[in-house]
């Protein structure tokens, strides 16, 4: 009869807990709770932290997300609306968010809401309980009756301040940016435009077009054309091909609300024989790849499109923590390229 060989059971391995960080730094279990939960700042000396993440590190101590969420009711889950990612703005929008919430411990969960699908339904079979609370860019905004009830905390990105029961607001100051393009073109010596208007229904954009009237009406002798276009590529090119044909004097500079109705605004000078910048001057916003992928490259308002995903994350976070949100618009630039210059003589 053979013997059987009982092994000994080995021991479980045990993980080092919050006490032992706490005796390893020599300080009390709250304060590597505070610091550990990125809450240290204006309670815990900056020394201390560095002394608690460090002895974290050297135990290899992890925290239980899980049983911390519980405790806390947050899910550590935002969720970002935006129309689309085709369009290189989101994406950008996208990464910055998502760094700032990786910072954090909190994941970004995309909802697309592209233009002309209609409202959409709740992503989640409760809101309330997938999402601590929704970023959304207000080009998406129809997407947020699905979520209105789940009562979450609301950061809407480029919205209307008068318009919104958002607990934080996150804008580029557009209206800047349509007043440094009108300024350089006047400064340049044009006087007869063309508006290439985004027909897309946007508070961003009727920021845009009231600023340029605002801008281009102080100014004498200036004449202006608004040509309303889609928001793609062909679209931008019809669009201006007509404005361009229309009868009188020939506008000798293109106004676009985005980089990417430019695009369409040079395709339509090359169809009519219209050089750039010597027949016509161009300019986009947004400063996409696409501004220096076109000939000549394009002068354009460069967004700091990353930054926007940064602070409304951000704002995000104070909101959910009780604290006020950083407030003022982001600043933008005009960023000059071959694709102005002075109007041609004749004109």
């Amino acid at each position: 009869m053979c013997a059987v060989r009982r092994s000994t059971p080995e021991a479980p391995v045990t993980r080092p807990t919050s006490r032992d960080v706490a005796q390893a730094a020599g300080v009390s279990q709250a304060t590597v709770s505070l610091v550990l939960g990125d809450k240290w700042r204006g309670r815990v000396s900056q020394r201390t932290a560095g002394l608690v993440r460090d002895a974290a590190q050297e135990l290899g101590y992890r925290p239980n997300l899980a049983a911390r969420n519980l405790r806390l009711g947050r899910t550590r889950t935002a969720l970002l609306v935006v129309p689309a990612l085709t369009n290189e703005f989101f994406a950008r929008v996208y990464t910055g968010a998502a760094r700032v919430a990786a910072e954090h411990d909190f994941g970004v969960v995309l909802y697309l809401w592209p233009e002309g699908v209609g409202p959409a339904r709740d992503p989640f079979a409760s809101a309330r309980a997938a999402l601590d609370g929704v970023i959304a860019s207000s080009m998406a905004a129809g997407a947020l009756g699905a979520i209105r009830g789940a009562d979450l905390p609301l950061v809407m990105l480029d919205s209307d301040p008068a318009g919104t029961e958002a607990a934080a607001l996150v804008n580029l100051d557009m209206a800047d940016g349509m007043r440094q393009v009108t300024d350089h073109l006047l400064g340049l010596g044009h006087r007869r435009f063309v508006h290439l208007a985004s027909a897309v229904e946007s508070w961003t954009f009727e920021v845009r077009a009231r600023a340029l009237a605002g801008a281009l009406g102080k100014a004498s002798g200036t004449v202006v054309r608004t040509a309303p276009a889609p928001l793609t590529v062909d679209g931008g090119r019809t669009a201006a091909e007509a404005a361009l044909s229309a009868p009188g004097p020939r506008p000798t500079a293109v106004i676009c609300d985005d980089d990417i109705l430019a695009a369409g605004a040079c395709k339509a000078a090359r169809r009519l024989g219209l050089r750039i910048p010597d027949d016509l001057s161009v300019t986009g916003f947004d400063d996409l790849a696409l501004a220096t992928a076109v000939e000549p490259e394009l002068t354009t308002v460069r967004l700091p499109a990353e930054e926007v995903g940064e602070r409304g994350m951000s704002a995000l976070l104070a909101v959910l923590d009780g604290r006020p949100p950083q407030t003022g618009d982001l600043p933008v630039e005009l960023i000059p390229r071959a694709s102005t210059a002075p109007p041609p003589r004749a004109h």
